[in-house]
């Protein structure tokens, strides 16, 4: 009887042994199991924090003339808050940039003076979905420091003997001049028709001309060099300004990023010091 009690008590460590170190195993793979989601999620983690890609590379910027300084200013702050970027610009008369956007100009933005000029490039399918625009500006005369012709009014640049330059009548400065004349009834013949409203502006700053008829960010740009004089035509003259990433922009990612800094709070506050007004 001792020897069977002896076997069956034997028998029953033995069981319970057996029965521990399965637990044990069952714990182990347990806690691997747990180290590698563990570790899994970790890798996830970090593989979705640096999918963002670095911004790297040229952006070029086609821009109307009268958004150099402003534009110029984002392009520093744009290059610092991307090492590696660097952004390059082309301004000039919205018409004429547009004309070598569809004319193959390799290009990643343009910003236009106006929906007309931005027009021609959405019809030719040069630009990647709808422009938006971004700010608005208004016209204002440029005098001669001390404004010594006394002009005040749209009407004083018809006076005989004083003249007056205009941006062309394709340019959006010209275009919208054209609308404030025709809105009160004047008829101007000016000296000369400038290609874009900064060579309409340097006319006065030379004292080549007497007054012109430009974007008041223009004349704030210019400082002392000129003096303004404010119209209420210009209210009816009231230029919007849009901006559209090109469809074969070459550096499309940071292009993307441009607009957007543009259009982001620092950079409307940056634009409005500039004289420009809110869209």
């Amino acid at each position: 009887m001792k020897t069977l009690s002896a076997r069956r008590t034997r028998r029953t460590l033995h069981l319970a042994g057996v029965a521990a170190a399965a637990l044990l195993a069952l714990s182990a793979c347990s806690s691997l199991s747990s180290s590698d989601d563990s570790s899994s999620s970790g890798s996830g983690s970090t593989a979705s924090a640096s999918s963002s890609p670095k911004l790297s590379g040229t952006v070029t910027v086609f821009a109307a003339a009268s958004l150099k300084e402003s534009f110029t200013a984002l392009g520093k702050e744009f290059e610092k808050e991307h090492p590696g970027t660097k952004v390059t610009f082309s301004f000039g008369g919205s018409d004429s940039l547009a004309a070598s956007i569809t004319g193959g100009a390799p290009a990643d933005v343009f910003a236009a003076a106006s929906a007309k000029t931005m027009q021609i490039v959405t019809d030719a399918g040069d630009a990647s979905g709808t422009p938006a625009t971004f700010v608005r500006n208004q016209l204002e005369i440029a005098t001669l420091p001390g404004n010594p012709d006394k002009i005040s009014s749209l009407k004083d640049l018809t006076t005989s003997g004083l003249k007056v330059v205009l941006c062309d009548k394709e340019v959006p400065c010209g275009a919208a001049a054209q609308k404030a004349l025709e809105a009160s009834g004047l008829t101007l013949t000016p000296a000369s028709y400038e290609q874009d409203v900064k060579s309409a502006l340097t006319k006065v700053e030379l004292k080549e001309a007497d007054a012109a008829v430009v974007y008041r960010t223009d004349v704030k740009a210019a400082g002392d060099k000129v003096e303004g004089v404010e119209f209420p035509e210009s209210s009816d003259a009231i230029n919007d300004y849009p901006i559209a990433l090109l469809k074969d922009a070459p550096n499309a990612g940071a292009a993307q990023a441009f607009i957007e800094l543009v259009r982001s709070a620092e950079g409307q506050q940056v634009l409005s010091e500039s004289g420009f007004l809110k869209p």
